[in-house]
């Protein structure tokens, strides 16, 4: 399904203090518009723009890409960058902003969910209402990026989000579903749909993802665990192609996508399935 939708975002400023060498810098990140929100999205280039090695614009510049040139979206980084690949198989990174892209479908290769193998036997006409809802929750999430993470948040504001107040917010505004307050609630009401999978390459774009708590970065921190009896202390949107939308730190940047496949995400992963009914 494609978007031509351009979303505006404005996001609280964030005051991030580091110490380096005994100096102490205060960064505030700045506000961006939230245009291309999903991974295999078809982008055309509507004014020129540098494709470059990394997510910022003193990395080096791969090559300046043309107004009117198509790209295929194979990721996001937090900070407004889309990571892009061209034509000819050339990966890179541009900026997010408005003026320099535009949704024009989705690629080829992209049915609407990720590479998950529960295809379902629903009819077309099902499948096409589901994959339509989970895009506008996408979309309606995607809108907060960079949004300041806070523990126990406001859940009648949208200045700041812990994990599930940001999930359900994103559900809420898209489809008026108003799922539970916090993430163990929406991992009861999750399995109670009986959709759920323990494998991340069985999970479909728009599964919620639940997770325990964190034990260590490597693997070997949670061998032994026996994952059915965790305590789920943390919920995100899977985007497919291993990335979730989620908040869970202003270090991490707020409202963000990160990887979770090979770290900590995917050994704290403990279940995930469809909130839609």
């Amino acid at each position: 399904m494609s978007y031509s939708i351009k979303y505006k975002v404005t996001t609280a400023a964030l005051a991030v203090s580091l110490f380096v060498g005994g100096l102490s810098i205060t960064a505030t990140p700045s506000a961006y518009a939230a245009e291309v929100s999903a991974v295999n999205q078809q982008a055309e280039v509507t004014w020129g723009v540098n494709m470059r090695t990394s997510s910022n614009s003193s990395s080096s510049v791969i090559r300046m890409l043309s107004k009117g040139e198509t790209v295929t979206v194979i990721g996001f980084a937090s900070n407004g960058w889309l990571q892009v690949q061209d034509k000819n198989g050339k990966k890179g990174y541009i900026s997010n902003a408005s003026k320099y892209t535009e949704v024009v479908g989705s690629s080829s290769n992209n049915s609407g969910s990720n590479s998950g193998s529960n295809s379902g036997s629903s009819s077309n006409g099902s499948n096409t209402a589901t994959s339509s809802s989970v895009e506008k929750v996408i979309a309606a999430g995607m809108k907060y990026l960079g949004t300041p993470y806070e523990y126990g948040s406001n859940r009648n504001t949208t200045t700041t989000f812990d994990c599930s107040d940001f999930v359900r917010q994103a559900f809420k505004e898209a489809l008026g579903i108003t799922l539970p307050a916090d993430s163990r609630q929406q991992g009861t009401y999750v399995k109670n749909l009986g959709k759920t999978v323990t494998k991340i390459s069985d999970l479909k774009r728009g599964d919620l993802m639940f997770f325990m708590s964190s034990k260590g970065s490597s693997a070997s921190s949670y061998a032994g665990i026996n994952k059915s009896t965790q305590r789920i202390t943390h919920v995100g949107i899977y985007l497919g192609d291993g990335q979730i939308l989620h908040t869970y730190s202003n270090a991490g940047g707020g409202v963000t996508t990160s990887k979770v496949t090979g770290n900590s995400w995917e050994y704290r992963f403990l279940y995930g399935g469809s909130a839609l009914k």
